[in-house]
């Protein structure tokens, strides 16, 4: 097919869908236009797609073809729907698809806290870094077990300072940069205040003030650096695609790892705030933190599978994202 040709052909009438679907009143016969149009347009980007995929005219008919949907059946509103496509298929999707890249962040981060740790634990001058002697007893025999104090003020508090630093670390994982250096920090504070606590003979009240939030907690932080990771390494290595459509669809896809964050966070907010400061017998505790992670990783196994096995990716679907031309590989 000549582009060239089709495209001088069939300007005028995309030329008119345009100013139609920017008009602000229109009149029956104008409404009945616009949608003969925007019928004819949408089979004109077929035979693009089909025939002579230039990824510019393909963009532009696209976004086109959304202007003139919009303006046909209005904005689109949220419902029901689509937080249960959501839920159930594309944040478990996007959680699937970095989950190598979570298990490998987990146990890189588990190696820093142990050797800091230990590193606390058996070397004075690092032990002597976390302050002096009569601070870090306050520490260990009162401060670190009266921070977790229940109520729904210390949960939301828990929350809101999770999910800022999830967000930095997909927000920013572009740079490549800042995730390795927030799960660095607290990977190193975890693991030296851990540290701190066995120096004084206190690490089973460590472990058991941790593991009920934290198992949930530190894996949601995983997660979210996993996420930021795996976005710089699109930009390093796009594969078939072009670097500027991998970045698009692979930071839509990890904005949604974000959002799922947000309630991950939540719910290991909710156990810091009300199960881990608790009376309950700490087997309770830990085993309802437990559960807590093991509900996560079923969610994100076997959801996260059969959604990528029919071809989601947690990315916007086409209509609002935007066609693009195939390609192989």
């Amino acid at each position: 097919m000549d582009l060239d040709a089709f495209t001088a052909v069939h300007t005028p009438a995309w030329e008119r869908l345009d100013e139609l679907s920017r008009q602000r009143r229109l009149s029956g016969a104008e409404a009945d236009e616009l949608v003969r149009l925007y019928q004819a347009v949408a089979t004109d980007l077929s035979t693009v797609r089909s025939s002579a995929p230039d990824p510019e005219l393909v963009t532009r008919l696209s976004q086109l073809l959304g202007r003139a949907r919009a303006r046909i059946a209005g904005a689109h509103e949220a419902g029901w729907r689509d937080l249960r496509r959501f839920v159930l298929v594309s944040l478990p999707a996007a959680f699937y698809r970095i989950r190598w890249w979570t298990v490998a962040v987990t146990a890189a981060c588990l190696v820093v806290g142990v050797v800091a740790g230990v590193w606390v634990a058996t070397q004075p001058d690092a032990l002597a870094a976390m302050g002096t002697e009569s601070q870090r007893r306050e520490y260990v025999e009162n401060a670190f077990a009266q921070y977790y104090e229940p109520g729904a003020g210390f949960a939301t508090m828990v929350w809101t300072n999770n999910a800022w630093i999830a967000a930095q670390c997909v927000g920013l994982g572009i740079t490549g940069v800042m995730p390795v250096y927030v799960l660095l920090n607290n990977a190193v504070m975890v693991g030296a205040t851990g540290g701190m606590m066995a120096s004084y003979g206190h690490l089973g009240l460590f472990l058991q003030l941790i593991s009920p939030h934290g198992l949930l907690e530190l894996t949601a932080i995983f997660v979210a650096g996993a996420a930021g990771l795996k976005l710089f390494w699109t930009w390093v290595d796009p594969g078939p695609r072009p670097r500027t459509r991998a970045l698009a669809e692979e930071g839509r896809a990890l904005f949604t790892v974000a959002i799922g964050l947000v309630g991950v966070l939540g719910v290991s907010g909710l156990v810091e705030g009300f199960v881990t400061g608790s009376s309950l017998p700490w087997g309770v505790k830990i085993t309802i933190g437990a559960l807590a992670l093991a509900g996560f990783w079923a969610y994100t196994l076997v959801l996260g599978r059969r959604a990528v096995a029919e071809g989601h990716t947690g990315d916007l679907d086409d209509d609002r994202a935007g066609y693009t031309v195939a390609l192989a590989g």
